[in-house]
């Protein structure tokens, strides 16, 4: 989001964004106390919450709408895409592949709500309604496909040395190698046709809105 659009929406724009970025930041606070809530320190739980997508997307989704709010420049319309394009599949992956498989209470069930819900539901309608359209490229999803290639390469070592994996799709201690590729693969392919489909609902708004 450029200036000229910040002073166009004014502060509808940056209420709405402050209000996206206190769901991401109060999602990860509660995440964080419900485990440090127990025997565990809080360097093990900050290293353990970094392991995960949801967590590190929320954080990009809490920092682009902070920046949002407060006028930052760093927050353009391809910054913001990106981010709703990661924080879409945090949710859509859950919806699909993870939702029910653990039994969540309390503060964990609150923060998979905001987490996995409440933050990818409101950074739709914000792009929906304030971002400036018609800018984004086809490259676009190529370039915003490197932060997950980036985390899954990062999971896979971890996890490698660990001995634990974030998520069922990439275990690769409980599904191989070959089913683990092929689940990245899958996913992948699902991120950058998304992609392409939001540079396409770009440019088809972006042309609706010009004069």
């Amino acid at each position: 989001m450029t200036q000229a659009d910040l002073e166009t929406h004014g502060i509808p724009a940056r209420l709405f964004a402050a209000l996206i970025a206190l769901a991401a930041w109060t999602g990860m606070g509660v995440h964080f106390h419900a485990l440090a809530d127990g025997p565990a320190s809080w360097p093990a739980v900050l290293w353990r919450l970094v392991g995960y997508f949801t967590i590190t997307t929320n954080l990009l989704v809490a920092v682009a709408f902070t920046g949002v709010a407060m006028r930052a420049r760093f927050a353009t319309p391809w910054l913001l895409g990106a981010t709703l394009l990661n924080i879409a599949l945090v949710g859509v992956v859950y919806a699909l592949l993870l939702q029910g498989l653990q039994e969540l209470t309390g503060g964990s069930q609150l923060a998979n709500v905001l987490l996995h819900r409440v933050t990818p539901a409101l950074t739709i309608v914000f792009w929906l309604t304030f971002v400036s359209k018609g800018t984004l490229t086809w490259r676009a999803p190529l370039a915003w496909a490197l932060y997950p290639l980036f985390y899954l390469a990062y999971a896979l070592v971890r996890g490698s040395f660990e001995g634990r994996y974030p998520y069922p799709f990439i275990d690769v201690d409980r599904i191989g190698w070959a089913q683990t590729l092929m689940n990245s693969v899958l996913i992948a392919l699902g991120f950058v046709v998304a992609g392409e489909v939001l540079v396409w609902l770009d440019r088809r708004l972006g042309a609706m809105t010009r004069p």
